[in-house]
């Protein structure tokens, strides 16, 4: 056999020995790629993704679009290859599999974190537009979740709305780790709470609450790093009563990165006229319920996504612009935004047409 014949039949051999080996390698990273988008001002799956009763809302146009990333699951073991695939393509990102799922979160837990968080950004969606068309919304502060094999363990209840801690007033969710921490370990707290089935039933025939139980709970001390203090083994959060109806019908979704879009959308639906003037208007950002806009996971995915699907803008929460303006996508324009105000104050330039006043995202944020 001639021997470039032979060095090339060794080299194809080599070459096909370790795509093989890199087929069965397995690598501790994970991909992202970019999701659905979804327009938060029209259908999906077959019914209106924003739906308020009870209170008069008005047609619009244009698109408001909330931005999602794929994932591979926690389980999901990545090869070498498809790594190194991952890491030369343009639309996806390869990434330290930690990064998405840390202290080995499962499938399930991560699965249920996104639940829970997407129905927080949901509730908190709704606050910061009614703050904005100054519509009244009552708030109070709830046991939000109740640790396994903690103190308050069937002691108190995901839903208890609290009204005091050792008879101090409280008035919002930090308030309650405040007080507990001023114990010692070992000493009592005195929880004052309405439970959870008479704030349900409140609710329901539309009154308000007014039984009360006091709760006494001894703590313990806390078992993470730093210095020990006193806890019971709740996270408090804060709950609300809209004086109408507004459900958000999104399935297969999850994290709170879609509170922004939801806002806008809410807020387009209850006033005249259009909020984007017709443009095709995407974005992404957490929101909180005094309308501030937070950053996200996977900002180069969503950009990309968002301008497959046709989008022209893209609200960009203000931590994430640096990254996003690394790598736009071609006739996609970054819009720069620290709060719910600064989205409406853009959208109404692009209405106006002065595309010049719009706060740009650049490489330096």
């Amino acid at each position: 056999m001639p021997r470039r014949t032979a060095t090339m039949l060794a080299s194809t051999l080599m070459l096909i020995a370790l795509l093989c080996a890199g087929v069965f390698i397995k690598v501790p990273y994970a991909e992202m790629s970019p999701g659905p988008t979804v327009n938060t001002l029209g259908d999906h799956g077959g019914e209106p993704v924003l739906q308020i009763s009870g209170r008069k809302t008005y047609p619009t146009n244009g698109h408001l679009n909330m931005t999602t990333v794929r994932v591979t699951s926690a389980d999901y073991k990545m090869n070498l290859v498809e790594a190194v695939y991952g890491w030369l393509a343009h639309d996806s990102k390869v990434v330290p599999h930690d990064t998405l799922y840390p202290d080995g979160k499962t499938e399930e837990q991560s699965t249920q974190e996104n639940a829970e968080e997407f129905s927080q950004s949901q509730e908190s969606a709704k606050v910061a537009a009614l703050e904005e068309l100054r519509v009244p919304v009552q708030s109070w502060v709830i046991v939000s979740t109740v640790v396994k094999d903690s103190p308050a363990e069937g002691r108190l209840h995901a839903g208890d709305v609290v009204k005091a801690v050792d008879g101090t007033v409280v008035k919002a969710p930090d308030d309650v780790a405040k007080l507990v921490t001023k114990h010692k370990p070992g000493e009592d707290v005195v929880f004052t709470v309405v439970p959870a089935k008479e704030q349900a039933a409140a609710e329901k025939a539309h009154r308000t609450a007014t039984r009360t139980e006091k709760v006494t709970i001894t703590t313990r001390a806390s078992d993470d790093e730093g210095e020990k203090r006193a806890i019971v083994g709740i996270a408090a959060g804060t709950d609300h009563t809209f004086p109408f109806t507004i459900d958000i019908k999104l399935a297969d979704v999850g994290g709170p990165s879609a509170g922004l879009m939801f806002a806008l959308g809410i807020y387009d639906k209850l006033t005249p006229g259009s909020l984007t003037g017709g443009k095709f208007v995407a974005g992404t950002g957490t929101i909180d319920d005094d309308g501030k806009v937070g950053p996200i996971g996977g900002i180069e995915m969503k950009t990309v996504g968002a301008r497959d699907k046709g989008a022209q803008y893209f609200l960009t929460p203000a931590d994430n612009c640096a990254a996003a303006a690394k790598d736009t996508p071609g006739g996609l324009t970054l819009i720069k935004v620290k709060t719910i105000d600064d989205a409406l104050g853009a959208l109404k330039d692009l209405r106006d047409g002065r595309t010049s006043d719009l706060p740009k995202c650049t490489a330096k944020g």
